[in-house]
C-alpha cells in the first residue's frame, strides 16, 4: 500500500544575512516589495525586516530592467505586494545567490501525513512529496511521520528494515520514497 506524505510550508523561512545596523544574523520577509522606476529602466526588491533591530533591507529581484521586458502579470503581483511571491523568489537560487543570503527554514514547515492509518501495517511504501524546496533530512521526516525516535529510524537503516533509493542521512529538498519493514 503506497503512502503519500507532503512537506508543507507554513510561512516563510528566516533570511541568513548580516545586518549592517546591528550585526544580527536573521531577518524575516513580510512579503511587502518596493518598485522604482528611472525613465524606462525598473528596479525592484523584496524588503525584509532585522528580527532584532527591526532595520529594513533590500534583496534586489530585478535591477535596470527594461519595463517592456519585464511580465505585466509580474509587475501587478509585485504591486499587490503578493506574499506567494515573496516565497517563489526567496526559493529562487538566483536571487538568493545575487543577495548572498541562505534560508533557515526551522518552524517554517509541517509533515502531513495523512493520518496514522498507516502505522499498523507490516510493510509500508511511502512517497514523500515537496511543496517547497525545503531542505530535511529524512531521518526526521520518517521519525516524525511513523511516531519513532532518530535512533531508532537509523538503527533500522542499519537493519535494512528501511532502505530507499535516496541515502536517508542527507539532507533533500526533492521528492523521495522509502519502504518501511517492521
Amino acid at each position: 500500500m503506497l503512502t503519500n506524505w507532503v512537506v508543507m510550508p507554513t510561512c516563510l523561512p528566516t533570511v541568513l544575512r548580516r545586518c549592517h545596523a546591528c550585526a544580527s544574523g536573521r531577518f524575516r520577509a513580510n512579503g511587502k516589495f518596493r518598485v522604482n522606476a528611472n525613465h524606462k529602466l525598473l528596479d525592484a526588491w523584496l524588503l525584509v525586516l532585522c528580527t532584532a533591530c527591526g532595520d529594513t533591507a533590500k534583496l534586489t529581484v530585478l535591477e535596470r530592467m527594461n519595463v517592456r521586458a519585464v511580465r505585466p502579470e509580474l509587475l501587478d503581483r509585485m504591486h499587490d505586494n503578493d506574499p506567494g511571491l515573496a516565497a517563489e523568489l526567496l526559493q529562487d537560487p538566483v536571487v538568493r545567490r545575487r543577495n548572498r543570503i541562505a534560508l533557515d527554514w526551522s518552524g517554517a514547515w509541517r509533515l502531513d501525513t495523512g493520518g496514522p492509518d498507516h502505522l499498523d501495517h507490516e510493510v509500508i511504501d511511502v512517497s514523500v512529496r515537496f511543496a517547497a524546496r525545503i531542505p530535511v533530512r529524512p531521518v526526521r521526516l520518517i521519525a516524525d511521520g511513523c511516531g519513532l525516535s532518530r535512533a531508532e529510524v537509523e538503527r533500522l537503516i542499519t537493519a535494512g528494515k528501511l532502505v530507499s533509493a535516496v541515502r536517508l542521512t542527507d539532507r533533500l529538498s526533492d521528492d523521495f520514497t522509502f519502504t518501511l519493514k517492521r
